[in-house]
């Protein structure tokens, strides 16, 4: 197959190695193509080589990196759907294949001209691995594997195929979910970053600096874990109420991590061995250092992720105070409103909610 995958990042090396060691054609499109060498590794922790392969080129020319593409592969943060859309359209052909790694942050919106057009969208509930680069355009260190990775398309009866093919790129047993919804509402970055940044910053106003950068996830504490579970709960009530969905597969991150009390989801998450050494996204200031909201841990899973839950509960008619309220907390501290909204894509009540996510051939 021609392969294309958008972005160069963490995510976007280490697919494109495991296609290229497949033996497909790769195409990595990139603002920075002349950094990338064509051999590329992934590593484990230990420097270990796991596997590697050669692609074909890096470009940042969107004919070239799409034209001809069998499958493309979009690794970019949530807020460059709408832009990376743009650019793919006028190079698609019916058939066309275009999954988004992972599948969350209103990308299923954001190519809807492309599904019109004849291509056909999946995403992966979540990404591989842990992935971190360890040199751009060369080296991508994975740890954690998954055992199990949940895909869905749109339209739905191309879920088995877009499965099947993801299965046998990564080598990573493949299951089709029941419908897209099952990747919106999944319940990771959007609830698991945002309330880590809520009661870390919980006090934040402007002029207010800090001492040290706490790390995300090892330092993590009781009083994020019982806000996280709230959110959780919420969650899971929008999933009760579209009862015109199988929504079985939005697992609780209760189930997910295996922890039935906050203090032991505090303890589990503190400790992945995949979460060590990762600091909260913060800059440097005079010394001290104060929050990066332009970090995706900002942007994209407050705008482009518990947004998203939140207006669904709203169009579902569900109560979600809590992640209404650390939502709310964002664009108080940030002082303005913006990101994804259904609204722009024509979902302005629960009928055409129900509508769209029921897309078919």
């Amino acid at each position: 197959m021609n392969i294309t995958i958008a972005g160069g990042g963490n995510i976007g090396t280490q697919l494109a190695v495991h296609c290229a060691q497949k033996g497909h054609s790769v195409i990595i499109y990139t603002s920075k193509p002349d950094r990338f060498q064509q051999h590329l590794s992934i590593v484990n922790e230990r420097g270990e080589l796991l596997y590697e392969g050669d692609i074909h080129q890096a470009v940042s020319d969107e004919e070239t990196a799409f034209k001809n593409a069998d499958l493309i592969l979009v690794t970019l943060p949530s807020y460059c759907m709408s832009e990376i859309a743009g650019k793919i359209l006028p190079f698609l052909h019916k058939g066309t294949l275009i999954g988004l790694i992972p599948g969350t942050g209103g990308g299923e919106c954001a190519f809807q001209k492309c599904l019109k057009q004849g291509a056909v969208l999946f995403g992966l509930q979540r990404v591989p691995s842990v992935a971190r680069l360890v040199e751009y355009g060369r080296t991508v260190q994975a740890v954690g594997y998954r055992k199990e990775l949940y895909v869905s398309a749109m339209p739905q009866e191309k879920t088995a195929l877009c499965s099947a093919l993801i299965g046998d790129l990564l080598g990573i047993s493949c299951h089709a979910l029941p419908c897209y919804l099952n990747l919106t509402l999944t319940p990771s970055n959007p609830i698991l970053h945002t309330t880590r940044l809520r009661t870390l910053f919980q006090d934040y106003e402007n002029g207010v600096t800090y001492d040290s950068v706490p790390l995300f996830y090892e330092d993590w504490d009781d009083k994020t874990s019982r806000l996280l579970f709230e959110c959780d709960d919420e969650v899971q009530s929008i999933c009760h109420a579209l009862t015109e969905f199988d929504l079985s597969h939005v697992k609780s991150l209760k189930e997910h991590y295996e922890s039935d009390t906050p203090e032991k989801l505090t303890k589990k998450i503190s400790s992945i061995p995949g979460f060590q050494g990762l600091k909260t996204p913060m800059l440097e200031a005079n010394g001290k250092y104060v929050p990066d909201f332009q970090s995706r841990y900002f942007v994209a899973d407050f705008e482009y992720g518990l947004s998203i839950l939140v207006q669904i509960g709203k169009l579902a008619h569900v109560s979600v105070p809590y992640m209404a309220a650390t939502l709310e907390w964002y664009y108080k501290t940030v002082g303005y409103a913006r990101g994804f909204r259904f609204s722009d894509y024509g979902i302005s009540d629960y009928e055409k909610l129900v509508e769209y996510y029921s897309i078919s051939a």
